[in-house]
């Protein structure tokens, strides 16, 4: 698990840290923590319905924040959680270009121990940096 909660970032929301070799990696694993904020058992989630991404930013930080919108988004307008299949970053002169795929299903509370109820990802202390083991990611979610 290459993301770890921290509690002292921010008081009544959910932080954490993301990690991974590459940005790709990075992306991931921010996208598990933040579902993972979203439910309790990230196995419970079957790959039922696909959804495919593409986005594009000037900044990685922006980037990840419309990426990880994504899962509150499809959380809020359609009940389904959703898990990282694949995504690639690539950089060009306009910026970056994400591209990516997920698969999950439908909230069941049968299935699915729900946690935090999830609002936004926010600005505040969002960042992606690239440190001497690859990158770093910090997030706080609005709950």
């Amino acid at each position: 698990m290459p993301y770890a909660y921290v509690d002292d970032i921010a008081v009544s929301d959910v932080a954490f840290h993301a990690w991974g070799l590459s940005l790709d990696d990075t992306f991931r694993e921010a996208a598990e923590a933040t579902v993972h904020a979203m439910v309790d058992d990230l196995d419970s989630i079957a790959a039922v319905e696909q959804r495919s991404f593409e986005l594009h930013d000037e900044s990685l930080d922006l980037l990840l924040l419309q990426f990880l919108q994504e899962f509150v988004y499809y959380k809020d307008a359609e009940r389904l959680l959703l898990r990282v299949q694949d995504v690639r970053i690539n950089r060009d002169k306009h910026g970056f270009t994400l591209r990516g795929h997920a698969a999950g299903e439908r909230i069941n509370p049968d299935t699915h121990e729900l946690g935090a109820d999830v609002k936004a990802v926010t600005l505040h202390r969002l960042q992606v940096v690239e440190t001497a083991e690859g990158w770093d990611a910090t997030v706080i979610l609005d709950v």
